[in-house]
């Protein structure tokens, strides 16, 4: 009869133990589905902080996480470029019978080094994406990225613009987790 009363007591106590040993991230997605169901807010306010929310679950819940190399202040650098070019430049284009050229500027110190950072670096890693030609050269206020390919993808290239070619190709998730694993996606 003892052992029958101590039955409830050992199954509350593994279930707790249970309960605890659950990973971070289901624990964040229930807290997240309570908090949808009581009306709290689930979004954290802010993309950049979103983005690396989002990188740092997935290293917590990766057991081949290197720790030693995660480097989440270069995520942060990186996503303040992007927010810098994407929010703060300046861009001026020149549209060519195949693409067209984009000069991205600014005045300020901080920005002119965001772009020459994001275009230099992406016009490569972009480059190919629908066949497309990606180019950039570095000049004193920015960068210049010349985007072209046949006559008549010259439209869609003139449409999407700047920002819109930056954004081709789907590799700035992977490619913020590779910043984050402390590689060099360069």
């Amino acid at each position: 009869m003892k052992n029958l009363l101590m039955l409830p007591i050992f199954l509350t106590l593994t279930a707790g133990q249970s309960l605890a040993e659950t990973s971070t991230h289901s624990h964040s997605a229930a807290h997240q589905h309570q908090a949808s169901q009581i009306g709290a807010p689930s979004e954290p306010g802010q993309g950049a902080f979103a983005s690396i929310q989002e990188i740092v679950e997935l290293l917590l819940t990766d057991p081949e996480t290197e720790w030693e190399r995660v480097d989440l202040e270069a995520l942060r650098g990186h996503l303040a470029d992007m927010d810098n070019v994407t929010l703060r430049s300046i861009v001026a284009v020149e549209p060519l019978a195949n693409g067209a050229r984009f000069t991205v500027t600014s005045k300020q110190g901080s920005v002119r080094q965001s772009i020459k950072n994001m275009v230099l670096a992406h016009s490569h890693e972009m480059s190919g994406t629908f066949g497309w030609n990606l180019s950039a050269e570095e000049i004193p206020d920015g960068a210049i990225l010349t985007v072209t390919g046949t006559v008549e993808d010259a439209p869609r290239i003139q449409g999407l613009g700047f920002i819109g070619v930056m954004t081709l190709g789907m590799h700035h998730q992977s490619h913020h987790l590779a910043i984050a694993r402390g590689h060099n996606p360069h």
